[in-house]
């Protein structure tokens, strides 16, 4: 009787990979393209990006890019849109889950720095939207008008409530706005001039930071 011969074991079996479709690759792409442009014009500036630049980075031609979208100016509205998508995910929980009173507000600071210190890039491309103006600071406001009503109505909220001090809210969320993004962005400005910020030093100014916004905005209970 023949001996059998038996193949030798490779390990379990898989199934040949399917080939990515045409629409697929052109995503990854696009996806490259997005990520590796928030991160230059976060850090480096808009102005200071070219496409060359960037393509190179990427391994690909500048028409590659241009063949995705016509001008850089079609890619920055490209960015932000990406940009407001990943806010969406960072801040959409804080937002809804984290209490009333000072320590929802409390919670979103925390979360900006924490934002700030593992993506600086994104945090950085809302600093240049604001330096930039017009279109561009357009678009983002449009973009995240839905967040922007949910904070203005839930500082309403707590006027009415009577645990933060009557003021516009409008003007008091554009204020802790600009004043939250600086000093969570200071980070990248220190290092543009040559200093390396150090943990504690974020540490301590965010401790300062929410003191600051505690004393201009709650109403402490009377003893």
């Amino acid at each position: 009787m023949a001996a059998t011969v038996l193949a030798p074991d490779t390990g379990p079996h898989r199934p040949p990979a399917t080939p990515r479709t045409r629409a697929e690759r052109t995503r990854e792409t696009e996806n490259r393209i997005l990520a590796a442009a928030l991160d230059s014009f976060g850090t480096a500036g808009y102005e200071a990006t070219s496409l060359d630049a960037l393509a190179a980075g990427l391994g690909l031609s500048k028409q590659a890019i241009l063949y995705h979208w016509p001008s850089k100016a079609a890619l920055l509205d490209a960015v932000i849109d990406r940009a407001c998508l990943d806010l969406i995910v960072e801040f959409d929980g804080v937002l809804t889950e984290a209490g009333v009173g000072w320590a929802r507000i409390d919670a979103v600071v925390r979360t900006v720095f924490r934002v700030a210190l593992r993506r600086p890039e994104l945090l950085g491309f809302l600093r240049e939207l604001t330096r930039l103006g017009g279109d561009a600071s357009a678009r983002i406001l449009r973009d995240l008008e839905p967040f922007v009503a949910r904070a203005r109505g839930y500082l309403a909220r707590e006027m009415d409530a009577g645990r933060i001090r009557r003021c516009d809210p409008g003007l008091l969320f554009v204020s802790a706005y600009a004043t939250v993004l600086g000093a969570a962005t200071e980070v990248e400005v220190l290092r543009a001039v040559g200093v390396e910020p150090t943990l504690r030093s974020t540490v301590v100014r965010r401790r300062e930071l929410l003191a600051f916004l505690r004393a201009a905005m709650v109403v402490e209970p009377i003893p």
